[in-house]
């Protein structure tokens, strides 16, 4: 199968002069504004053998603090344990952020440089009432835009009427024990969000 398309840009039109020209290098009033509202972000990283890896990152709205014009700071939370995306910043030093605000259909990306910080005052800064993380990731922001509506359009993401009831799908433990073979004890969705709270 050719996974190179030579005439790619050929198949699409050029992007207008709006979707060229909304990119910026810092964070403007708009972004910062869009980030404090935002209690979650997918955060994208590679290692240093390009393998990609994407991972949802959530807390209370603004729980990713701006430092200034192109530094934030993302406070790690407990979570697998698995560290694919710390270990990942180590090894590429890069990082792409998603921020969603829920009811608002356009998204914020944020692309540029990372690192895995133990800073006392960072992890002081992003201490809350709940916790104070081991680490935070600071990130250096290189190109910043806003996302345009449409996937979320598409997806009715936000729409109740498109809300799937969590019983449609087995449990994570079932789903889990499946793929993997392991002989897990049975545990039911509510006893997993039990054991989740106390984590959060």
């Amino acid at each position: 199968m050719n996974d190179r398309i030579p005439e790619l840009r050929a198949l699409y039109p050029a992007p207008t002069e709006r979707a060229r020209r909304k990119e910026i290098r810092h964070l403007d009033r708009h972004c910062r504004r869009f980030i404090a509202l935002s209690p979650f972000v997918v955060l994208a990283s590679a290692d240093d053998a390009n393998r990609c890896d994407a991972s949802p990152r959530g807390g209370d709205p603004g729980f990713v603090k701006v430092l200034d014009d192109t530094t934030l700071l993302i406070p790690d939370a407990p979570g697998n344990n698995r560290l694919d995306s710390l270990q990942n910043i180590q090894a590429s030093g890069r990082i792409g952020l998603l921020f969603l605000v829920p009811g608002v259909d356009e998204t914020l990306r944020v692309n540029g440089r990372a690192r895995v910080s133990a800073d006392a005052e960072q992890i002081r800064l992003c201490t809350t009432e709940r916790r104070a993380p081991k680490i935070v990731i600071e990130v250096k922001a290189e190109e910043v835009f806003l996302h345009c509506a449409k996937a979320l359009m598409r997806s009715k993401l936000w729409s109740d009427a498109h809300r799937v009831a969590r019983s449609t799908l087995p449990t994570m433990g079932q789903m889990i024990a499946d793929q993997s073979g392991l002989n897990l004890p049975p545990e039911t969705q509510a006893e997993m969000v039990a054991r989740y709270q106390k984590e959060l």
